[in-house]
């Protein structure tokens, strides 16, 4: 149970969450980070199992940085998605499912990304998203606040905003809310 939501925007990507891990209804932490750089360019955000999420992200890591030295130049954000989703279906092939719902957000050489991948694999490119118990109430204000336009920072407050209203009625979400911003056209994330 959890909040991640997603933002691109026409000066980069923003992604927010909540730091509330649940174990059924207990909260077995106050601190989790739920994003996850997997490079200056490139974060994962995490709804689901948290042991099954550090694992596809540790592994795509790898994969990732083994295929950028094969062919000499680095992956986009929608191949890096694709992976993800690779990976996170092959779980569910192996009868062994990865329980995973994840938003991979960047910056390349073709723009900002925000997509959605879970664990059958789908893969699906959005101009904001939401995964987690919470994502219900997150949607409400990420399509009220939302627009084309929108710069990196007011995605940030907008993302803020989501959370905090998902935190509001969701149990599953809660403890303070984690923004992290990818600009693009610069090789540092702004936290």
């Amino acid at each position: 149970m959890t909040t991640i939501v997603g933002i691109r925007t026409t000066e980069g990507v923003v992604l927010g969450s909540d730091k509330r891990a649940s174990k059924g209804f207990f909260i077995g932490s106050k601190i989790v980070q739920k994003i996850a750089k997997i490079d200056d360019t490139l974060a994962v955000a995490i709804a689901g199992q948290l042991s099954d999420a550090e694992y596809i992200i540790k592994v795509a890591k790898a994969e990732r940085r083994l295929m950028e030295l094969r062919r000499g130049f680095p992956l986009t954000v929608r191949e890096s998605a694709r992976l993800i989703a690779n990976l996170a279906y092959s779980g569910l092939r192996n009868y062994q499912p990865y329980y995973v719902e994840l938003l991979v957000a960047g910056v390349d050489g073709h723009g900002a990304h925000v997509y959605a991948a879970d664990m059958s694999g789908a893969v699906t490119e959005e101009d904001f998203a939401s995964s987690g118990s919470g994502s219900p109430i997150a949607y409400g204000v990420l399509e009220s606040l939302y627009n084309k336009g929108i710069g990196i920072k007011q995605a940030g407050e907008v993302a803020s905003r989501a959370v905090a209203a998902a935190m509001e009625r969701d149990p599953g979400s809660g403890n303070g809310i984690d923004i992290l911003a990818i600009p693009a056209g610069t090789k540092e994330a702004v936290a």
